[in-house]
């Protein structure tokens, strides 16, 4: 009876042994389980508020609560239900569609035609400058709205006319622009001149496409379409290569997505056995981290929290810890560090063990910082100003950051 006993605890030990490693690996990869399931959708975009995550795909725009399990179709109102591109500006959401820019003012529930003075339906890409929006079309270049959407003027002069526009990316007053076979294109007006500045950056055959862009301060980056990835430190006046050749893959695949992680780059790969790439030293080595994804063709990269999403074609929407891309752990100095209550209404106490001052952010679910303070063990916060949901608190140590998330209700 005592060795059947020693068996079957034994047994125990080595099945809790074996939940625990399973646990561990499935952290350590891309998954589709949960909100990131899309089935064989072709996601182009995806983004947030403060209460929502947004996909927008080949058949329509969908909607996952922050902590859902499900998508949910919202296209009541889109007259065209490819989604190119979202823009987010407090309560009103933009979409890009083959025919042409909607409006929604109530999370998706219902859109409305915000095309008057937009000549071209098709629309690629959208970006928030300020309280405008500006959006780039197929055949028309560039258009510009001032007024949420109702109004739009014809802004590009001809240096840019010619070139579809791919990507924007905004810095304080200049719009950055990537083109397909125009290489890139900058404007400081709103985007009636533009000019370009392609110098130090080399093509591939006749390659001339930006695909993807994104800036960290002065550093900027861009993803070519088969040229690797470029950088400049000096606001796009001059470039050098950053890389050419991703492991596992040739050197014609296309830099689709681009993000920037504190001093870390992940790009997403467009092609079959593409994938996602990992650089630590500024684009000097490339990490495979594709672990989770088959045969993965990459359309976009956004970080929403302490989570990357990945946007594919064919096979919906994947998500993965931002922990496992750049080693930063949400629940490390547990016993060091207190946050109550949580959910919070109003007040929400920080406290820590440390006898060294901290600083504290509070970022929103794009990556906006919206609230900084520097802590000496203890420090209270009043939230009652913020809005409803989901955001990342930030506490930054002399050895590592601590990330936890925490609930505004």
């Amino acid at each position: 009876m005592n060795e059947l006993k020693h068996i079957n605890m034994k047994k125990i030990y080595i099945l809790i042994i074996a939940i625990f490693t399973i646990n561990v690996a499935n952290a350590q990869q891309w998954t589709t389980h949960g909100p990131y399931d899309l089935g064989s959708q072709n996601v182009y975009c995806i983004a947030a508020n403060s209460k929502y995550i947004f996909a927008g795909t080949h058949g329509g725009l969908y909607r996952s609560s922050l902590n859902g399990d499900s998508w949910t179709a919202v296209n009541s109102g889109l007259s065209n239900i490819c989604v190119n591109s979202i823009a987010i500006s407090g309560n009103n959401i933009f979409a890009g569609t083959l025919g042409g820019v909607f409006l929604s003012t109530n999370n998706g529930d219902s859109w409305i035609s915000a095309n008057n003075g937009n000549t071209d339906s098709v629309v690629y890409a959208l970006a928030m400058i300020g309280g405008n929006i500006i959006a780039s079309t197929l055949n028309h270049g560039v258009f510009l709205s001032t007024n949420t959407g109702n109004n739009w003027t014809f802004t590009n002069s001809t240096t840019i006319i010619d070139s579809v526009i791919y990507s924007f990316v905004v810095n304080g007053n200049n719009i950055y622009a990537g083109t397909n076979y125009g290489g890139i294109f900058y404007s400081t007006d709103n985007g009636n001149t533009w000019t370009l500045i392609n110098t130090g950056i080399t093509y591939y055959g006749n390659s001339t496409t930006i695909i993807s862009m994104a800036i960290n301060g002065n550093n900027m980056y861009v993803g070519t379409a088969h040229s690797g990835v470029f950088l400049s430190n000096d606001n796009g006046t001059s470039w050098t290569q950053a890389s050419l050749n991703f492991p596992g893959s040739p050197h014609s695949l296309s830099v689709k997505a681009l993000v920037l992680y504190q001093n870390n780059i992940i790009v997403g790969l467009q092609s079959m056995h593409g994938g996602v790439r990992l650089s630590t030293d500024n684009g000097n080595t490339w990490s495979n981290m594709n672990a989770g994804l088959i045969d993965t063709n990459i359309q976009t990269l956004t970080i929403i929290g302490d989570t990357i999403y990945a946007g594919t074609i064919g096979l919906g929407v994947w998500g993965r810890p931002l922990a496992d891309f750049v080693g930063i752990k949400e629940n490390t100095l547990n016993n060091n560090i207190s946050i109550y209550p949580n959910p919070t209404k109003d007040i929400l106490t920080i406290e820590t063990n440390s006898n060294t001052e901290q600083r504290l952010e509070i970022l929103n679910l794009i990556g906006q910082t919206i609230y900084t303070i520097y802590i000496n063990k203890k420090a209270t916060i009043n939230t009652s100003a913020f809005a409803n949901g989901v955001y990342i608190l930030k506490l930054n140590t002399d050895k590592e950051t601590v990330v936890r998330k925490i609930v505004k209700e």
